[in-house]
Formats: structure tokens, C-alpha cells, sequence
């Protein structure tokens, strides 16, 4: 019989972290102001998202669409380096602890966040990750050579079934790994089915 790989896919925002990651990105980015009042503008798709109306990443399509169209698309990189210093002391020991377990095993470790690009790969890469499947945003260059965001994203929000299908694209199917998967939320609960050993919340208390 065949040893299947042995692959642990972590969600970040909330499971790794203590916290979101996204809004304070957003905030570094635009300013607490223009944050505020875009979320003020949409608090009608917000009150929908409570009331299950709406998905969170609808609600998180419109809120990018709003702030992040005609941006250039270096200005918002350039800041990645720097949030990632930021939020590193959210980051949870037990989850760093596993993770450093995971990679002594020598276990493929895969970062799957619904949470974006532009930071991620600066906290992914120092913490032994293999992969990142994340959100990105979607791009466009302008008339006068200028690449920049278009408010839309790239393909899927990396969040829900989206999760395992990326996974799987990526390491060609599940059913030949040992999967162990750690979310914390709705956005993880196919992520977690899919795996022979799920952890919910496993690093909180």
C-alpha cells in the first residue's frame, strides 16, 4: 500500500491570526476616514450580510470595488512588506507552534485564505509555507502603460467550496493525501469536510 503525502492547509485571518487582516490593510492603505465612510456607504449590504441576505463575499466584492478601482497596482503592493510586520504579533503561538510541527514532519504546508495576496506571501514565506491559494485582485493596464486595479477580483474569492477546489487543483486531488485543515469560520467549513483530520478553532483558550 501507498503512504499518501501528508498536506495541512490552514486558513489565516482568525486561525493563525487573533484578528481580520483585511480592514487594518485597508485602513494602512486608504486612511481610516475613507474606510469608515465606505463602509457607512454599504451598511445597507452590510445589515444583508447579517441577515444572511447577503454573502460576505458579496459584501467584500462591493467593499473592494469601492476603494481599490484606478489604483495602481504598485502603490498597494509596495505595502505588503509592511503589514506583514504589523500583524505578525497577531499572530497565535499555537498555531505557529503547529505549523513549525508540520514542517519538521516534513509535511507540505499550504496557506488557503480568502484574505489577499499583497500581504500574504511576506508572512507566508518566513513561517515555512509551500503554498499560498488566496483572493487577488484583478488588473488592468491603462492607456498610458499603467497597471492598475481594476475593483474587481481575480477569478473566485478564495472562501467556502472555493477552498478545497483550489486545493485540489494544486496538488492534483485530494483523495491521494492525508489532509489535515484548521479554519475557524462558515468560509472554512468545506475545507475542513473534505480533510481526514479537521481543526476547528484549535488554537483559541
Amino acid at each position: 500500500m501507498v503512504e499518501r503525502r501528508v498536506v495541512a492547509a490552514f486558513d489565516f485571518d482568525g486561525t493563525i491570526t487573533d484578528r481580520d487582516t483585511l480592514v487594518p490593510f485597508l485602513v494602512l492603505a486608504f486612511g481610516r476616514a475613507r474606510v469608515a465612510a465606505t463602509f457607512a456607504a454599504l451598511a445597507f449590504t452590510g445589515l444583508g450580510w447579517l441577515l444572511r441576505l447577503v454573502t460576505i463575499d458579496e459584501f467584500k466584492r462591493r467593499v473592494l470595488r469601492r476603494l481599490v478601482a484606478g489604483v495602481p497596482a504598485s502603490r498597494l503592493r509596495a505595502l505588503g512588506p509592511a503589514h506583514a510586520r504589523a500583524i505578525a504579533p497577531w499572530l497565535r503561538p499555537a498555531a505557529l507552534a503547529r505549523i513549525a510541527w508540520h514542517h519538521e514532519q516534513g509535511h507540505r504546508l499550504v496557506l488557503v485564505s480568502s484574505t489577499l495576496d499583497l500581504y500574504l506571501a511576506y508572512v507566508a514565506a518566513p513561517l515555512g509555507f509551500d503554498d499560498v491559494l488566496c483572493s487577488r485582485l484583478q488588473t488592468r493596464v491603462d492607456a498610458a502603460g499603467i497597471e492598475r486595479f481594476s475593483g474587481e477580483l481575480e477569478g473566485a474569492d478564495c472562501t467556502g467550496a472555493e477552498k478545497p477546489r483550489r486545493l485540489a487543483a494544486l496538488l492534483g486531488g485530494l483523495d491521494a493525501i492525508e489532509l489535515h485543515a484548521y479554519g475557524d469560520s462558515d468560509g472554512d467549513r468545506e475545507l475542513l469536510a473534505a480533510a481526514d483530520h479537521p481543526h476547528y478553532r484549535p488554537f483559541r483558550g
